[in-house]
């Protein structure tokens, strides 16, 4: 995260949803997202995101407990919430027939704000899409289409953004030129609340991780923080000579030894790698094990997450 006072933008609290079926979409959720941050909220299909995120940009209301965007409730100030929050959902939904331009510029007086051309080009223009400004929504590409949906949600000059899936279908190339407009946009003031299915999109772009799953928040850290204190290293050591059994006098290390006897694999985290290591290959040596190459990896924020989700269930 940047230096510098921070806020929380968006407060919610006490937050439940219970459908007319009986289904229980939230569990008293409480989070607060930081101003000018990406949050990226993470959880397996069910888990209560889009739920999250419909309450919020006032899509749909909620049982019991508050939601504040920029200061404003959600349900009693809904017109001066809505305004403060831009929303690009995962499904591309415009007019096919209508011209780039003319479908931008009609979201933004959707919103009562007055007519600003130079705004609307400088929108276009930051997506890319300025040479496309007179085309039929109808003739882009998907990858296009999408960049259409976030000049919409920008049209109206909104101090958050909601992408929900925003890469979803779209090439890798595509994909990374997102992420740097969405740095960009960060960059300029606004807060990205993103939801996706690709976890290296989060470990990528986030600064702070929410976990959600069947309807709580079970987690909300700092990317790097996170990484540190969930991620596992291991490193692995190919030996000189095969074992056939792991001395007694390794028995504190969490070791573990291939199945043809060549490699030693110790697992460990951020605290053991300053005390353990070192330590460690001094008494392999005492055991007269010696070993002629080591590479370490790590686990990624999907591996976490993965393991995060199965501990809550």
């Amino acid at each position: 995260m940047r230096g510098g006072p921070v806020k929380g933008i968006i407060s919610v609290s006490g937050l439940t949803k219970t459908y007319a079926s009986g289904h229980q979409a939230l569990k008293t959720v409480d989070l607060d997202i930081r101003q000018g941050e990406i949050f990226a909220l993470l959880g397996p299909n069910g888990a209560g995101k889009t739920t999250l995120i419909s309450i919020i940009c006032g899509i749909v209301n909620p049982s019991t407990g508050t939601v504040l965007a920029d200061g404003h409730d959600v349900v009693k100030d809904y017109r001066a919430a809505r305004s403060k929050i831009g929303l690009v959902p995962q499904e591309l939904n415009t007019d096919a027939f209508e011209t780039v331009w003319a479908t931008v510029r009609f979201s933004r007086g959707l919103f009562g704000k007055p007519r600003n051309d130079a705004h609307i080009e400088k929108v276009l223009r930051d997506l890319s899409l300025w040479d496309k400004k007179d085309a039929k929504i109808m003739t882009l590409s998907g990858g296009m289409k999408r960049r259409v949906m976030i000049a919409k949600a920008l049209s109206h000059e909104p101090s958050i953004l909601f992408l929900d899936e925003p890469t979803a279908g779209v090439d890798v190339e595509l994909r990374r030129d997102m992420w740097e407009m969405v740095r960009a946009l960060r960059a300029s003031g606004v807060t990205i609340i993103l939801t996706t299915h690709y976890i290296e999109e989060a470990e990528e772009m986030a600064d702070r991780i929410g976990v959600i799953s069947k309807g709580e928040i079970i987690l909300v850290e700092d990317k790097a923080v996170l990484m540190r204190k969930l991620g596992k290293k291991q490193l692995t050591l190919q030996l000189q000579s095969p074992l056939t059994t792991l001395p007694a006098a390794l028995s504190d290390y969490a070791l573990e030894l291939a199945a043809d006897g060549h490699e030693l694999i110790y697992s460990f985290d951020a605290q053991a790698e300053e005390t353990g290591i070192a330590e460690l290959l001094r008494r392999l040596g005492d055991q007269g094990i010696d070993f002629k190459d080591l590479r370490t990896s790590q686990s990624s924020l999907e591996d976490i997450f993965v393991s995060l989700v199965r501990d809550a269930a």
